[in-house]
């Protein structure tokens, strides 16, 4: 299922461009637009789902791939050093987009550390 006016399920569906990175019949994986670090790429369900809120079993085969790609897409980005996988959620996770993404990050530097504790 797709949602006619979400980003990403515009670009599954071919009507918005992306730098693809992988595809197959259940995920795609693009670059950033804004990246923040030189290797900086998403990678999607092909199906829609708004967050990991209505994420349940029924994707498992899809969420799965993504967690088992990152590695192998990380390298041959570039990223060959280590890398972070970031799945923001809902509005205080700061998701932008309201369909289920992972950020894969990394380069040659640090990439500093993952969260300053709030005082």
């Amino acid at each position: 299922m797709s949602d006619a006016q979400c980003l990403f399920c515009r670009i599954v569906r071919g009507e918005i461009p992306a730098k693809k990175v992988y595809e197959d019949e259940d995920v795609l994986a693009f670059h950033d637009i804004r990246p923040v670090a030189p290797v900086h790429f998403l990678i999607i369900p092909k199906v829609h789902v708004p967050t990991l809120y209505e994420a349940d079993m029924t994707q498992h085969r899809a969420l799965g791939k993504m967690l088992a790609l990152a590695g192998e897409l990380a390298s041959k980005e570039g990223a060959v050093d280590g890398f972070r996988t970031i799945v923001n959620t809902g509005r205080v996770g700061h998701q932008e987009v309201y369909h289920v993404h992972m950020h894969v990050i990394g380069g040659p530097n640090s990439l500093g550390p993952m969260i300053l504790k709030q005082k």
